[in-house]
């Protein structure tokens, strides 16, 4: 797993899920896009015009960009808002992960790494939810709990975690 952030890794990732695994074949196009100021909230334009938000959490490993330690966390925060434009046969997910800060340096957030296979678990997740909000699919994963098979890392430091700065840490789940 690489420790640096690869958004070519999640749009090919994203693409390819789409294309040769037909995760959301109602025949409309889906884009991925990257907004690294973007919230858990959203305002009553937003909503009245079918933006819907999905925090996802996952296993990451992140370098800092002054000393170059790495650390690992099971507990990074990956935000994704989505809406379809069923009029234009158009849907849009905009994502943002957050960052962590190094516990020796303290000087920034740096973001994560993630490999193949998280990548994928997220967007599986992300593809749930959109069938279930955007085309009214029955959420078959409601049941499954949140990061059940996840390997456990230190104890979480919520002074270096940009999400829960921000107050959308998934720590409590």
């Amino acid at each position: 797993m690489s420790t640096d952030w690869l958004p070519s890794l999640w749009l090919d990732t994203f693409e390819e899920m789409l294309d040769d695994d037909n995760e959301l074949d109602y025949g409309d196009q889906w884009i991925l896009n990257f907004n690294y100021r973007q919230t858990d909230t959203l305002n009553q334009e937003e909503r009245r015009r079918g933006w819907k938000v999905y925090s996802h959490c996952a296993f990451g490993k992140f370098k800092c960009g002054s000393c170059f330690r790495t650390w690992p966390s099971a507990r990074v925060v990956v935000l994704f808002r989505y809406r379809l434009r069923s009029e234009a046969g158009r849907g849009t997910v905009i994502m943002r992960p957050f960052g962590q800060a190094c516990r020796r340096c303290q000087d920034e957030y740096y973001l994560p790494g993630f490999s193949q296979k998280e990548v994928k678990e997220a967007l599986l997740r992300l593809f749930a939810k959109i069938r279930k909000n955007c085309y009214g699919e029955e959420d078959e994963e409601e049941d499954r709990s949140v990061g059940s098979n996840k390997v456990r890392t230190k104890p979480h430091e919520k002074s270096l975690c940009e999400a829960c700065t921000m107050g959308i840490c998934c720590q409590d789940e």
